[in-house]
C-alpha cells in the first residue's frame, strides 16, 4: 500500500526542510502532498527546490485560506491507498506512521486518530488552558457522535483514501477537526485511536492556534452534529 502524506503549510520556512527529511526517512512507500497556503516568508522558494524530487508534489494557494482549505486541496490530489495529515511544524513525529496506519493495514479500521492523551509516549509539558479546552471540545464532540475519542484535535488523522475523498470538507480553518470527526462518525465506519508523542511549540516558537480557533471549533461541533 502507498501512503499519501498531506502537509498543509503556512509560513514554516524554519521547519519545512527538516520536516520533509523526517517524513522521507520513514521506510514506507509514500508521496508527500504539500499545500502552501499563501506563505510569505520564503517557504515557497524552499518548496520550489523540494518539488524537483519525484516523491514531492507541491500545490499553492495564492492567498492564505486556512488549514482546512489546504487539506481540502491536498486530499483531492492524494493518490495513495492511505492518507495521513502531517502538520508542517515539528510537533508530531513521522516515525510513528507505522503504528498509525497498522489498524488500516490489518483491515480493522477505515479511520485512525492519533491521541496525545493515551499510551506511554513522551509529551512536552505545555499550556494548561489549551489542554483543558481540548478535553472539553473532545468531550462535547463525543456527546454528539457517541464516540469515545480522547483527542479530537490532534493533528494525526489517517484515512483510507476512498473515505476521505468521499467527504465534502466545508471548513477552511481549524474547524476541520470537529467537522471531520462528526462526518466520519456519521458514516459509521470503524475508527481506531493510537497513542502518539507530542513536542508542542510555544507562541514564541511559532504556534498559531489561539482562543478564536477554540471558539470556532465549538461552533463547528454544534454545526456538524446538530445542524447538518
Amino acid at each position: 500500500m502507498k501512503l499519501s502524506v498531506v502537509i498543509p503549510i503556512y509560513n514554516e520556512s524554519a521547519t519545512i526542510e527538516q520536516l520533509v527529511s523526517r517524513v522521507r526517512a520513514v521506510p514506507i512507500d509514500k508521496e508527500l502532498v504539500i499545500v502552501d497556503d499563501g506563505s510569505t516568508d520564503g517557504t515557497a522558494d524552499i518548496l520550489r527546490v523540494l518539488s524537483a524530487d519525484a516523491d514531492v508534489r507541491v500545490f499553492r494557494h495564492e492567498a492564505n485560506q486556512g488549514k482546512g482549505a489546504a487539506l481540502r486541496t491536498g486530499f483531492k490530489e492524494a493518490v495513495g491507498d492511505i492518507v495521513i495529515v502531517q502538520d508542517a511544524d515539528l510537533e508530531y513525529d513521522p516515525r510513528e506512521y507505522p503504528r498509525l496506519i497498522q489498524p488500516i493495514l490489518d483491515g480493522k479500521a477505515d479511520v485512525v486518530f492519533g491521541s496525545r492523551f493515551v499510551g506511554s509516549e513522551s509529551h512536552r509539558v505545555m499550556y494548561f488552558w489549551h489542554y483543558l479546552g481540548n478535553r472539553f471540545l473532545t468531550l462535547l464532540s463525543n456527546c454528539f457522535t457517541n464516540l469515545n475519542l480522547t483527542d479530537m484535535e490532534a493533528c494525526y488523522k489517517v484515512f483510507r483514501r476512498e473515505v476521505i475523498q468521499g467527504i465534502e470538507i466545508q471548513e477552511s480553518r481549524f474547524g476541520f477537526e470537529p467537522e471531520i470527526t462528526a462526518k466520519v462518525a456519521a458514516l459509521g465506519c470503524p475508527i481506531y485511536e493510537v497513542g502518539i508523542s507530542y513536542s508542542g511549540r510555544t507562541y514564541a516558537e511559532g504556534k498559531k492556534i489561539g482562543w478564536k480557533d477554540g471558539a470556532s471549533a465549538l461552533r463547528c461541533v454544534i454545526k456538524y452534529n446538530l445542524l447538518q
